[in-house]
């Protein structure tokens, strides 16, 4: 009998030790969390959802994101832009929609691209052909943001990470 509680009793503190272990696996930080930022211009609503990662130190523009190669604006799943109205970007139009955004940084311009194909993993099967439209802006230089975040305002919307703000114009 005092065999058998004790296996019981065993059993149950393995038990809660596993239950534990699993649950205070989950609460782990995710590295790059998921942030999104909306907000209307000249009567479109503008919504912009990504996956937010953190400088640590590292040099991000020409380093961690290469200069040159299509980015996918953020961590982890594309970024994904959606806009409820037909929009100008850059003076460019842009019908109403859901998109991949992807930029090619380099030192001087970037190249935003708004793609058809919203949802994608990262830029690894990111298909030129399927682009609704490319931009060129100019980047330029900011406060450091740890985190890379996204600033919608009446002049259009920002893509801010490390020391670099990157402007792009919408009405």
């Amino acid at each position: 009998m005092k065999k058998t509680i004790q296996l019981k009793a065993a059993a149950l503190f393995a038990f809660a030790m596993l239950f534990s272990a699993v649950t205070f696996a989950q609460t782990k930080p995710v590295e790059s969390p998921r942030d999104s930022v909306s907000a209307t211009i000249h009567g479109a609503t503008i919504s912009i959802n990504y996956g937010s990662p953190s400088v640590k130190g590292r040099k991000v523009f020409g380093e961690l994101e290469a200069y040159g190669k299509v980015w996918r604006a953020g961590a982890n799943e594309a970024t994904v832009f959606t806009t409820s109205k037909d929009i100008l970007v850059e003076g460019k139009k842009l019908p109403a929609g859901t998109y991949g955004l992807f930029a090619i940084p380099t030192a001087t311009t970037w190249t935003i691209i708004f793609n058809k194909v919203a949802k994608q993993w990262g830029a690894y099967k990111y298909d030129e052909a399927q682009d609704a439209l490319r931009v060129t802006v100019k980047p330029v230089k900011s406060k450091m943001n740890e985190r890379l975040v996204y600033k919608i305002n009446a002049k259009g919307f920002s893509l801010n990470w490390d020391k670099l703000s990157v402007p792009v114009k919408v009405k």
